[in-house]
């Protein structure tokens, strides 16, 4: 299955892994990349001397291509924007802000800059920054989210800008695949199936909490400040949506949720950590090595294709 986005990125398939952080560490993206995808390191909030580790040890691991994605908030952003172009790095997906001030730096060291976007009027203005190519990401996702759907945010994208545009949100398995190309999409971007990989360094309680998921088990906290999130809900999302329903000042929401990705992840709270998942998890039933993940998944989309033009 070649597109622009595999061309462009030299990929052997249209799979990318979402930079989640603490979760998109140098294990994780090196089997995804092994496994003929795009593996992400996940900057998150880290300073920029632990990327700098990551990205060497995805380095020892092979000689596949891998990104790095940069969360803009991050107070090393922009030494980890320059970190990318010293390290040769030549993939790097954006969030949390807008990275037009370092695109020129990127452009000349020759590093893909792929923004996630979650509106047209976003993904129009990255693409008038030299962005070459964006990821519209719905609100299906886990982690922080806008407002459209992927269904309806990804053919509007499509048709905004002439530059490959991924699909994100809500997919995890072949017939996703298949359904974000019919809306135009050339490749897309997965998050949630990754955290229960074998490869993935996620504490066994939060990848058995996304495997028995239900449809209806996923929460947004935030609403009410603007920087709503998605996860599975559990006590800290019953607290927090309470606090929020009361009217609560952000500073004590954002106290209640302090390290609270950490926990889940390293340390395995599914009480009161925060367990990041899309809607998909419901969908999610098994764990699996990338490898397994990435056949599955072009198989299945294979047969959906099969079964489309039958």
């Amino acid at each position: 299955m070649k597109t622009r986005i595999t061309q462009l990125l030299e990929i052997e398939y249209p799979i990318i892994q979402g930079g989640m952080a603490w979760v998109a560490e140098y294990h994780l993206a090196s089997a995804v990349s092994q496994a003929g995808g795009l593996g992400i390191i996940g900057a998150g909030g880290a300073p920029a001397d632990f990327v700098c580790e990551q990205i060497r040890q995805v380095k020892a691991m092979g000689d596949k291509p891998f990104g790095v994605n940069i969360m803009l908030m991050n107070p090393e952003a922009e030494a980890i924007a320059r970190l990318v172009v010293t390290e040769g790095v030549k993939v790097v997906t954006t969030g949390a802000g807008n990275p037009a001030k370092y695109m020129a730096m990127w452009k000349q060291a020759g590093v893909k800059v792929i923004p996630v976007v979650a509106s047209v009027a976003m993904a129009k203005m990255m693409e008038r920054a030299g962005a070459d190519a964006v990821v519209a990401e719905g609100t299906e996702s886990g982690g922080h989210i806008g407002f459209a759907t992927t269904m309806t945010l990804v053919p509007q994208v499509v048709d905004a800008v002439k530059i490959p545009v991924i699909a994100a949100g809500g997919i995890g398995d072949g017939r996703g695949l298949a359904a974000a190309m019919m809306l135009g999409a050339e490749a897309v971007q997965m998050g949630t199936r990754f955290i229960v990989a074998k490869e993935s360094i996620v504490h066994d309680n939060y990848k058995k909490k996304i495997i028995s998921a239900k449809d209806i088990d996923s929460e947004v906290t935030g609403m009410s400040h603007g920087h709503p999130v998605r996860q599975l809900r559990n006590s800290m999302t019953r607290e927090y949506l309470k606090l929020e329903k009361e009217g609560a000042p952000f500073e004590e929401l954002e106290h209640l949720t302090l390290g609270a990705l950490r926990k889940a992840v390293v340390e395995g709270d599914v009480i009161n950590g925060t367990l990041m998942a899309g809607q998909i998890a419901g969908l999610i039933h098994k764990e699996q090595t990338c490898k397994e993940m990435i056949e599955e998944i072009m198989s299945e989309a294979q047969q959906a294709g099969k079964r489309f033009l039958l």
